[in-house]
C-alpha cells in the first residue's frame, strides 16, 4: 500500500515536459516557474519530452546515452537531419530527399561578385507589402598594428528565395593590416575601387529600414524587413549600423538553435547537422552563409507548434500564471494543468 502511495506521489511531483522528479510538489512549481516549458520546445516524437534545444533532442535520440526504447524507434523511422519521426522506412525514405539539402554553387558567385555587380539597392514605395526577410552576411578582413581588429570587406544581402539582393566589395575606413586571404579571398586589388563602408551602410540601413524611420519600428507592421544572419551583432558593428532587436533573426542565439543556454553553434556546424551539407570549407562566401542562414530561420518558422493566443511568458495575460501568491493553487494542480499555462521565454520564429 506504501509503495502504490509512493508511486502516486512521485508521479503527481514529476513535471510533464521534462520528465523530471520532484520530492515535493513545491520543488515541481518553482521548477515550472523557472522553466519557461512551452509548446515552442523541441519535442521528441516518441516519448514527448521536451528539450531546451535541438542539441538536446539529438543528445536524447542518438547520442551517447539515449533513452532505449526511443533510440531504437528513431534508428528505423527517424531523420537524422530534422529529428521527426516518420510512419515507416518508406516515408523515412521519401522525406530525407527533401529535408537534405545541397550546397549552393558559391564559386560562381564569387566571380560575379569580383565584377562588382548586384550593388544597387532600392527601397520600395509605400504600397509594397509587410515585412519581408532578407539575410546578411560579411567578410572581414584585419585592421590595426597587429591585424587583428575586424574591418567589412565583402557583403551580400539576399531574400526569401536565395535571390541576391546586394553583394559587394567594401572599402575599410582604416587601412588593411592581414587580408585574411585564406578564408576571406580578398586581394587589395579588390578594395582598391570598392563601395566606400559609409555608402554601404546607407543602402544597407534604407533597405532594411524600406522608408520607416527607425525608432517608429515595429514588429508584425509597417514595412521594414526581418533581419536573418549568424551573429549579426558583430556583421552589424563591422558595419557601423543599428537594428532593432525586435527585427532580428540570429541562428547563433536562438535558444533552439544553441549548443547550451549560453554557448552558440558555429555556422558550419549547424548547416552540416540540420541542413545536411557542409559550407565554409576553405575561401568563404557570404552568400554561401546567407542562404544557410536564410535555410535554418525557414525551417525554424516552418515548425508546427500549437497556436496560443499569448504565447510569450513575458505577454501581460500571462505575468501571473506562477505569481508567488498564487502557489497554494499551482500545488493543487496536476503537471499536465501546469504545463498547460507555461509559456515561452523567448519569441519562436513560427509566430513570424
Amino acid at each position: 500500500m506504501d509503495n502504490r502511495i509512493e508511486s502516486s506521489e512521485s508521479l503527481r511531483n514529476k513535471c510533464a515536459a521534462c520528465f523530471r522528479q520532484f520530492n515535493k510538489i513545491e520543488h515541481l512549481v518553482d521548477h515550472m516557474r523557472n522553466s519557461f516549458h512551452s509548446v515552442h520546445e523541441p519535442t521528441c516524437g516518441i516519448c514527448r519530452k521536451h528539450c531546451r534545444s535541438f542539441e538536446s533532442l539529438r543528445e536524447h535520440l542518438i547520442g551517447p546515452l539515449p533513452k532505449v526504447e526511443c533510440n531504437k524507434m528513431f534508428n528505423t523511422r527517424g531523420c537524422n537531419i530534422c529529428l521527426v519521426i516518420l510512419n515507416s522506412s518508406n516515408a523515412l525514405r521519401v522525406h530525407r530527399g527533401t529535408c537534405q539539402l545541397s550546397r549552393v554553387a558559391g564559386g560562381v558567385l564569387s566571380r560575379m561578385a569580383n565584377l562588382g555587380i548586384q550593388e544597387d539597392l532600392r527601397v520600395e514605395s509605400s504600397r509594397s507589402r509587410g515585412s519581408q526577410v532578407v539575410a546578411l552576411a560579411c567578410k572581414v578582413v584585419g585592421g590595426g598594428s597587429d591585424g587583428t581588429l575586424d574591418l567589412c570587406a565583402r557583403v551580400c544581402l539576399i531574400d526569401e528565395n536565395e535571390n541576391i539582393i546586394f553583394h559587394a566589395y567594401v572599402k575599410p575606413q582604416i587601412p588593411v593590416t592581414n587580408y585574411r586571404y585564406e578564408t576571406t579571398g580578398v586581394r587589395a586589388e579588390y578594395l582598391r575601387d570598392a563601395m566606400p563602408l559609409r555608402q554601404v551602410q546607407r543602402k544597407i540601413q534604407d533597405f532594411l529600414c524600406n522608408g520607416e524611420p527607425m525608432w517608429k519600428i515595429r514588429p508584425r507592421s509597417g514595412k521594414a524587413r526581418i533581419l536573418v544572419g549568424h551573429g549579426l551583432d558583430h556583421d552589424l558593428e563591422c558595419l557601423g549600423m543599428e537594428y532593432p532587436a525586435i527585427m532580428i533573426r540570429d541562428t547563433a542565439t536562438y535558444p533552439p538553435l544553441m549548443k547550451t543556454s549560453k554557448l552558440s553553434n558555429s555556422l558550419k556546424y549547424l548547416t552540416q547537422a540540420y541542413l545536411g551539407y557542409e559550407i565554409q570549407n576553405g575561401i568563404q562566401d557570404p552568400y554561401e552563409d546567407c542562404v544557410a542562414t536564410m535555410r535554418l530561420y525557414m525551417r525554424m518558422k516552418f515548425q508546427i507548434h500549437r497556436m496560443e493566443e499569448y504565447p510569450m511568458s513575458t505577454d501581460p495575460q500571462n505575468r501571473n500564471n506562477f505569481a508567488s501568491w498564487r502557489q497554494n493553487e499551482l500545488e493543487r494542480m496536476t503537471p499536465n494543468e501546469m504545463l498547460e499555462i507555461s509559456r515561452s521565454d523567448y519569441y519562436c520564429w513560427c509566430l513570424d
